[in-house]
């Protein structure tokens, strides 16, 4: 996994795996609490379906694994199970249902709905043990499986398709809370000259060595990703567009400055385009990443190896300039 980027996971996990009890019957949480107490779980508790769906899908709360009972008042097991299946924060969280319910047409049902497993009440908690630690397994395997097709295998930063992924989500979030957001995104200049004179190895080590310079430069909240070629894109959330602009001009030094061991003569530079806003703004996802593309392109323009960014709350277009 990208070092700088520590916090950011196909699915946020707590430190120790999270199990989201739902079941209306409270001997059932104390006895599921106290029998796997020495399994390194933390538990979170719902008595209904509707205070269960709210749990699962709270911001503050990430659960690896759900017990879900079905015969609840109100909303019914079955139904919560469709919904945990049907809502993407949820989506991939394993479901085991524990159920006095031993008819089979229901557990027929439960699998077509997307439980992993089922087991009736009463249950023997050696049982119990053993399909949980296997449902959690099962859920990191795919976790990292998932991971890895994420990650660029060139620079190992994270991939186009989990900037697409992360954006959709940092945009949202901005967007709702009116929350400052910037991003940046960033092209090696004359890159295709490195490869034409050192050879395409050189090139694999410039694009290597400006992942390092980024993952460096970049704070511990930045999300920093390959776009494809020889262009990289940073989401920064809780950032205004000066603030990011700022912390583009460091990498921009940071790389200017570098060394290459294949062309030590041969300086490498990169032009970066930011756009940003310190709350709302009218412009939607894709046109805030053209707007930072079309800010890379006039960086490029002005003379390469210095920023450009624009303040979408203010409509405004900023250069920053390189040094000489």
């Amino acid at each position: 996994m990208p070092e700088s980027d520590q916090s950011t996971k196909v699915q946020p996990e707590s430190a120790r795996p999270q199990v989201l009890i739902i079941d209306d019957a409270p001997e059932i949480h104390r006895l599921v609490a106290m029998r796997l107490r020495t399994e390194g779980l933390d538990f979170v508790s719902a008595y209904d379906g509707t205070e269960g769906m709210r749990q699962a899908t709270s911001d503050e709360s990430h659960p690896s694994l759900i017990l879900l009972d079905l015969d609840m008042p109100g909303m019914h097991g079955l139904s919560v199970l469709q919904a945990l299946k049907a809502d993407p924060k949820t989506i991939d969280i394993p479901v085991i249902v524990v159920s006095g319910q031993q008819l089979p047409k229901e557990k027929v049902k439960a699998f077509e709905f997307g439980a992993v497993d089922y087991i009736t009440k009463p249950f023997e908690m050696t049982e119990l043990r053993v399909r949980v630690r296997q449902a959690l397994k099962m859920r990191q395997l795919i976790q990292m499986l998932a991971q890895r097709a994420q990650i660029d295998g060139m620079t190992g930063l994270w991939n186009r398709s989990f900037f697409n992924q992360r954006w959709s989500e940092e945009f949202a979030r901005a967007t709702r809370y009116s929350h400052p957001l910037s991003l940046a995104m960033a092209d090696v200049d004359h890159f295709k000259s490195v490869n034409d004179t050192y050879g395409h190895a050189a090139g694999d080590a410039v694009l290597q060595g400006v992942a390092k310079v980024l993952m460096r430069e970049c704070r511990q909240h930045d999300l920093v990703c390959r776009y494809g070629g020889e262009e990289f894109v940073i989401v920064m959330p809780e950032t205004a567009p000066g603030d990011a602009a700022g912390v583009c001009d460091r990498i921009r030094e940071a790389l200017a400055s570098e060394v290459w061991q294949r062309h030590p003569e041969r300086r490498i530079t990169a032009s970066i385009g930011v756009a940003g806003s310190n709350g709302a703004t009218n412009m939607n996802a894709q046109q805030w990443v053209e707007t930072a593309d079309a800010n890379l392109y006039a960086a490029k323009r002005g003379g390469r190896n210095r920023v450009q960014w624009s303040d979408l709350s203010a409509q405004a277009t900023r250069p920053v300039q390189a040094a000489a």
